[in-house]
């Protein structure tokens, strides 16, 4: 059915694919609690709260800058992890396509 070291192709594939996932399932961690360090009063101006944001805001800003706080709630982490998440399915769609 497969070529010679198809199967290996196939495993390198989905390899590949396993470890975006992980990645993207990492990114949207770290996207969470940076969100939740601004329940509490300078967390951000820890190391930690510095690495987080230096990880986490570029890719937040876009939608900072597309979705506006409504009553000073910021629906834009939301709206991130939600288009990480369809990334994910994404990617595991791509992967079925291929395999199968």
């Amino acid at each position: 059915m497969y070529a010679k070291g198809g199967y290996a192709v196939l495993a390198f594939v989905g390899i590949i694919f396993s470890i975006l996932s992980r990645l993207i399932d990492v990114y949207m961690f770290i996207i969470v609690i940076y969100v939740l360090m601004s329940w509490f009063p300078n967390a951000y101006q820890t190391k930690l709260g510095q690495w987080l944001g230096r990880i986490s805001e570029p890719y937040l800003n876009i939608f900072y800058r597309i979705i506006p706080p409504i009553a000073g709630l910021s629906f834009a982490p939301l709206v991130a992890l939600l288009v990480l998440s369809m990334a994910q399915y994404g990617l595991g769609a791509l992967y079925n396509i291929i395999v199968f």
